[in-house]
């Protein structure tokens, strides 16, 4: 990320290095600039401290974005402060990160800081750090020996199956079979199916990220998610890599604070979140 462009302290006013962010303009003025399409032209990363959480600051930005015609994405750090990735043309980004110094009603902005960003070309402006639905991953034993990784989409569960298992190290990129999809209720399976049979291995909530909406990004062979698993935590991508009946795609641990170079998750932690039995126990009935 490059240099900061400027920093807002409502409490120093033209402190050295630091200039005023204006006031909001009103809400229509932006009609020349929306709806021009994305532009490239510019990237920034915005921090805003103050009283900005909890009061629908996350969910107006979504709409002031839109009206604007930026993309990216805004979430509530864990600090208390709100954190706003915007891109598209000069102007409207510039709009945006004014009305940040003021926010919805109910917001007590005490400082906006801006850093370049890079254009990473989003195709939406989300909110990020919420749950878009659940994950499972069930490891199951039939003819082949695979672990089942389940997302949550539009209420059902987009599954695949990957026969050596999800990892945590970004350097082991595994084959991951896109299957049927399976109804919610089929989470919860764990006992002997046919010769073989199924545990629950890890699970949990995960959020959709990435430049693309879902389910469109699913369709178009990337997308990336969050998972918040017992096991299973940070960034991952699902990249498809041959199409067909079943598609094929490779499910890669994203390099984040998370990631853990190295391991192999699955053989270190092999029992049921659930029960605390292993596939094994399951297999011979104990």
């Amino acid at each position: 990320m490059a240099s900061k462009e400027h920093r807002r302290d409502r409490g120093t006013p033209g402190a050295p290095g630091r200039r005023e962010v204006p006031a909001a303009r009103p809400f229509g003025y932006n009609r020349s600039v929306a709806g021009r399409g994305k532009a490239k032209g510019k990237g920034v990363r915005v921090v805003v401290r103050g009283r900005v959480q909890g009061i629908g600051f996350r969910e107006a930005t979504v709409r002031r974005a839109a009206a604007l015609g930026v993309f990216g994405w805004v979430r509530n750090g864990d600090d208390g402060t709100l954190l706003v990735h915007a891109e598209g043309a000069e102007e409207a980004v510039d709009a945006l990160v004014e009305w940040l110094g003021e926010g919805p009603r109910g917001a007590a902005v005490a400082e906006v800081e801006v850093e370049k960003g890079k254009v990473e070309g989003h195709e939406q402006f989300a909110i990020r750090g919420i749950a878009a639905g659940v994950f499972v991953v069930q490891e199951h034993q039939a003819t082949a020996h695979h672990w089942d990784l389940r997302l949550e989409v539009d209420g059902v569960m987009r599954s695949w199956a990957v026969p050596k298992g999800p990892s945590m190290d970004p350097a082991q990129k595994r084959l991951a079979v896109q299957v049927e999809d399976h109804e919610k209720s089929h989470n919860d399976f764990e006992g002997r199916a046919g010769e073989g049979g199924v545990i629950v291995w890890d699970r949990g909530t995960y959020e959709q990220g990435g430049r693309v909406a879902w389910p469109e990004a699913l369709e178009r062979g990337h997308a990336v998610f969050v998972l918040h698993g017992e096991k299973l935590e940070g960034g991952f991508a699902l990249q498809r890599t041959r199409p067909g009946e079943k598609p094929q795609w490779l499910l890669i641990k994203r390099k984040d604070d998370a990631a853990r170079p190295g391991s192999d998750v699955v053989a270190e932690a092999p029992r049921s979140v659930v029960s605390g039995r292993t596939l094994a126990d399951v297999v011979a009935g104990d």
